[in-house]
């Protein structure tokens, strides 16, 4: 709990140092990569928040090796709290009504997830079939860029209202789900006996490439999305999805049983289907953007 709880506060600030670090950079874009990479590695703010979600990353290695995954993934959902204050404090993004009941539905659902728990029949796998785990993070990985992409053609249309980052948040969440049953993969090989064993398991294993793989796409998208969206609703998304593919598919592909008692399972499963639901009702156009007229656009007054 304690891991997992440090890993929600690392990511909350990485994050946040990010899109501040983004607002002032020139507008990114993940069809120059080069760029993109040159600039935020100039930027030791942007630099800091890296830093931030890398020690994050380490916090859920120790997380996924001590708690099933259905359940360490309701506990990183309430990482959102942190999250959405720490802009409104540092970036100055103020929530809308609707968004702020969303995240508290989001906080039920982590309470259900939490109060699913038993540490007495909860177990933690250890390994699962490498073509079941390709069979799941490929068509995955494919599907969030081609998500990401169809939302950036149709950003660019004229007349299109202004996004909240829905689309973006879900497909870099789809990425970043891949990337979460890669360290809970990497995690099972880490039980070997002796340092050595452990890498050559590591690197046998399709883990460290789908990190390699999510992690290069990952970061590109991401900045990109994050810099033209809030950080207080993007992130949110991301997170969701990411929760919930991770903890339906890595439940399924490393084997955990979900709770045999009744209410446990009621309550799991419970949780889940509300955070799909919140996740569906998101708005997909800022209505905060929406009240300000465009750049040069004139005034009109009736006759």
């Amino acid at each position: 709990m304690a891991a997992a709880l440090l890993a929600n506060t690392l990511y909350s600030i990485g994050f946040v140092l990010e899109k501040r670090a983004l607002t002032s950079l020139p507008e990114v874009s993940i069809r120059q990569p080069a760029r993109l990479l040159r600039l935020v590695l100039g930027s030791p703010l942007w630099i800091g928040g890296s830093l931030a979600l890398a020690a994050g990353f380490g916090a859920q290695l120790v997380v996924y090796r001590t708690l099933p995954i259905a359940a360490a993934q309701g506990i990183f959902v309430s990482g959102l709290v942190l999250l959405v204050l720490l802009s409104a404090r540092l970036l100055g993004e103020e929530t809308t009504g609707r968004e702020r009941y969303a995240l508290g539905a989001i906080l039920g659902a982590l309470l259900m997830v939490v109060l699913s728990l038993d540490e007495s029949a909860d177990a933690v796998s250890q390994a699962a079939p490498y073509p079941l785990i390709l069979l799941v993070c490929v068509p995955s990985l494919a599907a969030g860029v081609w998500l990401y992409g169809s939302a950036e053609r149709r950003s660019r249309h004229r007349h299109r209202l202004p996004t909240t980052g829905v689309e973006y948040g879900v497909a870099v969440g789809l990425l970043y789900g891949v990337s979460s049953l890669a360290i809970k993969g990497v995690s099972t090989r880490l039980t070997s006996s002796g340092l050595g064993t452990a890498v050559v398991d590591v690197l046998r294993s399709p883990y460290p490439y789908l990190l390699l793989f999510t992690g290069a796409f990952g970061l590109v998208m991401s900045q990109a999305a994050l810099q033209r969206c809030r950080a207080s609703l993007i992130v949110p998304v991301c997170t969701t999805v990411t929760c919930l593919f991770t903890a339906v598919l890595g439940t399924l592909s490393f084997g955990e049983t979900l709770p045999h008692d009744p209410l446990r399972l009621a309550l799991r499963l419970a949780g889940t289907l509300l955070a799909v639901s919140v996740l569906l009702s998101m708005p997909r156009h800022d209505q905060q953007a929406d009240l300000q007229p465009p750049i040069g656009a004139k005034e009109l007054t009736p006759p």
